[in-house]
């Protein structure tokens, strides 16, 4: 009931269900039975993971004021690092050694992700260069290297448990939904109830008054791109895994998408406002949409230029 009643205290929430309801109804009486089928929901849990990681990411850096144009980069090329270190045949490796090279493997992705991370909180926020123009170029430095590293091929033939985290499912739930809720509770946490989140909303309404309150907002802007990056390399680990490969140019489409989740969400563009349940609901309607006109035989291009409207 607490849940309910949170959801539908924003005004942007109660809309956002409305049309969530309005859609689910249209769709319905359009597709029939289809819409409604157990394959038809799994498959919508299985895709909207990966796209909500990453809105995650970006919807953090929105909050701050800012904007990071390197999450799809970045998530790529953590995923190559880390489908390199797991395709690379260690001789004797059983058991916990095999374990370990896997678990050195997502690591490695991690701490890429953090390297570009704190390169762009630490250019925005002690060097001053603005948001969008430090993500664009690691943007294009990022997947310049990612296509470095693979001369544009896919690194492919993954192992079958980390398949499984893309395409598996725990009791009927996909396994990227529940890596999904396990990223997005605590980020809802940081955000609502610690200084750092409170500091990252007073940052996007003004950041000016906020560091004449005695706040470091330099070492917050940091922290919001070091999470926005691990998060888009955990974007990386699922993609990678649902489609049994990593490339350098995996899921572009979904940059602008990010954005628009993020603000039909509620985030507002120019920082200081934004709620995970907003994004929440965002995702599903634009699941819900693509998921339709899939079934409809729509073209996917007339799948993105509705997202556009």
């Amino acid at each position: 009931m607490r849940l309910i009643n949170g959801l539908t205290h924003d005004v942007t929430n109660r809309r956002l269900i409305i049309l969530l309801v309005a859609l689910v109804v249209v769709f319905g009486l359009l597709i029939g039975e289809r819409f409604f089928s157990q394959a038809t929901v799994q498959s919508m849990a299985f895709q909207l993971p990966e796209l909500g990681i990453l809105s995650l990411a970006m919807m953090i850096t929105l909050v701050s004021g800012g904007l990071n144009l390197a999450i799809i980069s970045t998530a790529n090329l953590c995923a190559l690092t880390m489908a390199y270190i797991m395709t690379t045949q260690v001789p004797g490796a059983e058991g916990f050694m095999w374990v370990g090279w896997q678990i050195t493997a997502i690591l490695a992705g991690l701490a890429v992700a953090a390297v570009i991370g704190l390169l762009n909180g630490f250019v925005i926020a002690y060097l001053g260069v603005s948001p969008i123009l430090t993500t664009l170029g690691t943007m294009t430095m990022v997947k310049g290297i990612a296509i470095g590293m693979t001369r544009g091929n896919v690194l492919s033939g993954l192992p079958e448990p980390i398949v499984f985290i893309g395409n598996g499912t725990v009791y009927g739930i996909p396994t990227a939904m529940i890596v999904f809720a396990f990223v997005a509770i605590p980020v809802a946490i940081m955000l609502g109830r610690t200084p750092t989140g409170a500091a990252t909303y007073m940052i996007g309404s003004n950041e000016k008054a906020t560091r004449y309150s005695g706040i470091d907002t330099k070492r917050v802007i940091l922290r919001v791109y070091l999470i926005s990056s691990l998060l888009a390399a955990v974007a990386g680990l699922v993609m990678m895994a649902r489609f049994n490969s990593a490339n350098a140019s995996y899921a572009e489409s979904y940059l602008l998408v990010t954005i628009l989740a993020a603000v039909l969400g509620g985030v507002d563009p120019m920082g200081g406002f934004g709620k995970i349940a907003g994004l929440i609901l965002s995702l599903i309607i634009l699941q819900v949409i693509s998921s339709a006109f899939n079934l409809l035989n729509f073209s996917q291009f007339l799948t993105l230029a509705i997202w556009g409207t």
